[in-house]
């Protein structure tokens, strides 16, 4: 298979975003640094905003999810908005608020599973610890990003000695007894506090009592990767959904005068449903339109027929096929990976595709000489969701679902195609460009 130089080196550009964006506050940071490089100016929610025409601005709400946007050369009641939305989030484990602990010796973390992570693929990794931890300063409490890049942590497996029906019946790990890492010696519990405690302090060079608390993520220390005969596949973690965030990105700064009012929103906690102030289901969105309006003038009536003539496009990773699972797909709805986008149908309403905004992918596809897959979930199985029936509902925006196709999803190890990222970074170009 030939690929592009173009398109590898936009799979490396995500395969770096990733490796820089360990948690989903990384992934803000990462993608605001990005943001200020082509001229985009921070707003903050708790001041007054003010516009300049064609102006580029970016709100970030509690550090996990950001909104992108460029206002446009066309009245916004007019040409409406274009959407692109994705989540920062992924499945994987949480740090507990008391985590550490003793056992013979041996330190411990205690986690949480975050979403529905594939939990025997975090055993025998090298693991380490990212997120955000609060501390105490003269001036107040503060808030900075931690990252421990040495291999920190693990879960090793049990040896086969001792689990002799493993490889006939699968790994299975109770969450509260099989998932505690291994991070250290330590006599006692207190010690094993002190340890990590002493860890995160020296990372951040500050003195170990000033940390009131934290939001930590267990990552995979192993950087992305090319693969396949022609390197035509990546692997990396995250790629669900950071692939698309990437994409939303890319596509938006891309397009630097757009004639609509294009906007990328990117949310945290779609792997656990979206309920929360930074969710998808929090009013994140609307608030940043609501003032987009404000700021331009709108009537409520004005800004009612901007959603009529809006578009939003949900980007969430989908499913590809496998070869040696083939009883798992519906039999007509095959995707394969470094095919195109797939637009991903349920009848149920867990996409929120219908046949209108199907078509309308379809023919930004065609203007930009991307090819394009069609995907449905085998009926007698349980379909996951993403954020688009939760914005259309909200908005009541038109709205798409679609996605990259990828295997292993939520597995600590996903891949996808070199070409599907350029793929899907073409349309969304297309899509803020219509």
């Amino acid at each position: 298979m030939q690929v592009s130089i173009e398109a590898r080196q936009q799979a490396q550009a995500l395969l770096d975003f990733i490796d820089h964006s360990p948690s989903p506050w990384h992934a803000v940071d990462t993608v605001a640094n990005q943001l200020k490089a082509h001229g985009f100016t921070p707003l903050h929610e708790s001041e007054s905003w003010q516009f300049q025409a064609s102006g580029k601005y970016f709100v970030i709400r509690d550090g996990g999810s950001i909104i992108a946007f460029t206002l446009g050369q066309q009245a916004i009641a007019d040409s409406g908005f274009r959407i692109v939305g994705a989540h920062t989030d992924s499945p994987g484990l949480r740090l507990k608020p008391q985590a550490a602990y003793s056992t013979e010796g041996a330190a411990q973390l205690g986690v949480e599973v975050y979403g529905g992570p594939i939990l025997a693929t975090f055993t025998d990794r090298d693991l380490s610890l990212a997120g955000r931890v609060v501390i105490r300063t003269a001036e107040g409490l503060d808030t900075r990003l931690v990252r421990l890049d040495q291999p920190l942590a693990r879960l090793p497996n049990l040896a086969i000695h001792m689990n002799r029906e493993v490889n006939e019946k699968g790994l299975a790990l109770n969450k509260q007894t099989g998932l505690p890492l291994i991070f250290g010696h330590a006599a006692n519990t207190a010690a094993a506090k002190q340890l990590l405690t002493e860890t995160l302090a020296g990372k951040l060079a500050i003195p170990a009592e000033a940390i009131a608390g934290w939001d930590l993520a267990l990552y995979d220390t192993q950087r992305g990767s090319f693969w396949g005969i022609d390197q035509e596949f990546i692997a990396n973690s995250q790629l669900d959904n950071l692939a698309s965030c990437h994409a939303a990105l890319e596509a938006l700064i891309s397009n630097e005068t757009p004639q609509s009012t294009t906007i990328c929103a990117l949310f945290d906690h779609e792997e656990v449903g979206s309920e929360s102030a930074t969710g998808a289901g929090g009013s994140f969105l609307l608030d940043v339109i609501n003032r987009i309006c404000l700021c331009s003038g709108l009537t409520q009536e004005d800004q009612l027929r901007s959603f009529a003539n809006s578009f939003f496009i949900s980007a969430d990773m989908a499913h590809a096929f496998h070869p040696n699972h083939a009883g798992s797909y519906e039999p007509c709805h095959h995707v394969h990976i470094n095919q195109g986008p797939v637009i991903k149908t349920n009848a149920n309403q867990r996409y929120s595709t219908n046949a209108v905004t199907a078509a309308r992918f379809i023919q930004l596809c065609e203007q930009a000489q991307v090819p394009h897959q069609q995907y449905a979930h085998r009926t007698d199985l349980g379909c996951g969701s993403t954020i688009g029936p939760i914005m259309a509902a909200q908005l009541g925006i038109a709205t798409v679902d679609v996605g990259n196709p990828m295997w292993a999803m939520h597995s600590i190890r996903e891949s996808a195609g070199v070409l599907d990222h350029r793929y899907m970074i073409a349309t969304l170009q297309q899509h803020y460009a219509s």
